[in-house]
């Protein structure tokens, strides 16, 4: 109990002076920067010594110089002043409206290089705001912004939900895909119904379509395998085990490459199959300085990935 009450007698002051005696090379060189006399950094140092309970300085030489044990402690010392620091700045953000936490939700249609550039910037404008990050399909976005289980989300338009609250994102163009080594890649131009029909069609499902979710989108064919994620979809269509639609920005380097053929389904039209994603929020959230910044960045890396 007594080793206790002198340590919590240990103030941030004496804390934050100990860091600016390493950190200027002496005592007199703290004093000057934190503009007091050299004797109360010396009696602030002592005082932190005996509360403490272990020697930090090793005053054997002209300039004192941080013993083993000091070095331990000036460590945990950073520690504690930079979770003090988080602190006041998250408290400061709270007082003037800042949320303490986002929780977004996309749809797995968003490019996932915009997301990751949201995230990035998100830390360096607001590095005291938690970020939560979840991905799913259609209309299991809109449920988990109705349930409270994130504060944000971006949906496709099979997905939006009446009881939210909507701004609008970018277009999503979606293309018809098939391996080259598939025969539907051997077609050429507008490709009538009936081989599409008679091919298997990969197709992205909603994860809650036993329940109250969003049927099958784009189904020519009579045979569908169905997925649950994009990725897995994207890695069937290459391995040639199907044809099926996919986002734009996901398939430009297979295009490219040549992992992927585009093929035009003849019953579809050009932009028949373009999605317009939106943000989503319920009207009772609290849209704070952070979510009002999301979305506006949604808005502008979406764009920039759909290449508009």
């Amino acid at each position: 109990m007594v080793r206790e009450t002198m340590f919590d007698s240990v103030t941030l002051d004496q804390l934050r002076a100990f860091v600016a005696v390493v950190e200027e090379g002496s005592f007199s060189a703290a004093a000057r920067k934190l503009r007091r006399v050299q004797s109360a950094i010396s009696t602030s140092m002592a005082n932190l010594e005996a509360q403490l309970g272990v020697p930090i300085w090793d005053r054997s030489t002209k300039v004192a110089t941080l013993t083993d044990q000091g070095h331990a402690v000036l460590g945990a010392t950073r520690r504690i002043l930079a979770e003090v620091d988080g602190l006041t700045r998250l408290t400061s953000g709270m007082a003037m409206g800042l949320e303490a936490q986002v929780s977004l939700c996309v749809e797995a249609f968003f490019p996932l290089k915009a997301l990751v550039e949201l995230c990035a910037q998100f830390s360096k404008e607001f590095p005291a705001v938690d970020l939560r990050i979840d991905t799913q399909v259609m209309s299991a976005v809109s449920a988990r912004v109705k349930s409270g289980a994130a504060s944000l989300g971006v949906v496709s338009p099979a997905g939006l939900s009446a009881d939210l609250e909507r701004v609008a994102l970018a277009p999503i163009r979606m293309i018809a895909v098939v391996s080259p080594k598939h025969p539907l890649a051997a077609l050429n131009g507008r490709i009538p119904s009936e081989p599409l029909a008679s091919a298997i069609q990969i197709v992205l499902s909603d994860r809650s379509a036993d329940d109250d979710g969003v049927a099958d989108q784009a189904v020519l064919s009579t045979r569908t395998w169905r997925v649950g994620d994009l990725h897995t979809k994207h890695e069937m269509l290459r391995a040639g085990l199907g044809w099926g639609n996919l986002p734009e920005h996901l398939v430009r380097g297979d295009l490219k490459s040549g992992a992927l053929v585009e093929i035009r389904p003849a019953a579809w039209g050009a932009d028949e199959h373009t999605l317009h994603l939106s943000a989503v929020y319920r009207k009772q959230t609290v849209v704070g300085p952070a979510h009002r910044w999301i979305l506006g960045q949604l808005a502008v890396l979406c764009a920039r990935e759909a290449g508009l």
